[in-house]
């Protein structure tokens, strides 16, 4: 087990930032660690990384406690908001850290360079971080967290400031890590992103874990997405009976967990009671439907 906490708790003064986080991370697997602002995940990552102490609760990482000196030279971590010396080239900065992990790295230029390749900065190697755009600077925090292929990789929010195509490197990046041995604990807002690449996610809600499990396991199997105008009440009372029901904001509904034979009755349902069908999509839910039907839409709360 990479990564295992039981009750865990943070609070600060009156406010509870974290209440009873249970979860498991298994080894040389994508975890996405997904929830609101506010749900308690940069408490969470700071716990797990050593940088403050829960007020209650237990977790090891590593197989050891939390803040254990030794298991934080085996963790690879890139944090949401990070800042470079702007002096120092991007081979540097690399050099750098790889000092600063110490023994079991390998320290070789050629290393350096390997690194490099992988995040995409080759070419940019001897150039000044001060004139790296925030993208650039993402993807150099990335090969820092890679630096000795640490047994667990961190990632808050690898991808906020990239493009598509840099997206879609990183995703390849993360893969490969995964791949090599690595397990990796994404924490992110872009839930198409989680999506494509976690094997496994955790919703979380202030500070508890609302869902946790394989992707297939939590979307289900079969979904339609269904666009429809003039529904009651009582229609979205009877399209309940074929699954789990999540209402857009666009006049799209999307039933989780229905039978596929089922598709065509609940069209007939929608149409029985005086709605109009626009258009019908079969397919699985998404990440994103599941998360809105746990949290609710913004605004919800």
């Amino acid at each position: 087990m990479i990564i295992e906490t039981e009750g865990l708790a943070k609070r600060y003064g009156r406010a509870d930032a974290l209440v009873d986080l249970t979860m498991q991370v298994d080894a040389g697997e994508v975890f996405g660690f997904l929830g609101p602002n506010g749900a308690g995940k940069t408490t969470a990552v700071k716990l797990l990384l050593g940088l403050t102490r829960p007020t209650r609760g237990r977790a090891t990482v590593l197989g050891a406690p939390l803040g254990d000196r030794a298991t934080r030279g085996r963790i690879g971590y890139l944090p949401e908001l990070f800042r470079y010396q702007p002096w120092l080239h991007a081979r540097e900065v690399l050099e750098l850290h790889t000092r600063l992990i110490g023994g079991g790295v390998d320290r070789s230029r050629r290393a350096i360079d390997r690194i490099l390749e992988e995040v995409g900065l080759a070419d940019r190697a001897d150039d000044l971080v001060g004139g790296f755009s925030k993208g650039m600077q993402q993807r150099l925090g990335l090969g820092v967290a890679l630096l000795g292929a640490p047994p667990l990789i961190v990632l808050d929010e690898p991808t906020s400031a990239l493009d598509p195509v840099g997206r879609a490197d990183v995703r390849a990046i993360i893969r490969r890590a995964r791949d090599a041995g690595s397990t990796i604990f994404l924490n992110s807002h872009l839930l198409t992103e989680v999506e494509r690449v976690c094997d496994r996610v955790a919703i979380v809600d202030r500070g508890r874990v609302l869902a946790d499990g394989r992707l297939d396991d939590l979307l289900g199997a079969r979904a339609v997405r269904i666009r429809a105008t003039d529904l009651t009440p009582a229609a979205m009372t009877t399209l309940g009976r074929f699954g789990r029901v999540a209402a857009g904001d666009d006049g799209w509904l999307t039933i989780s967990g229905i039978d596929a034979a089922t598709i065509p009755d609940a069209v007939t349902a929608i149409v029985a009671s005086g709605g109009r069908v626009h258009a019908v999509y079969p397919g699985r839910a998404t990440l994103e439907d599941r998360y809105l039907e746990l949290i609710g839409p913004p605004g919800s709360a």
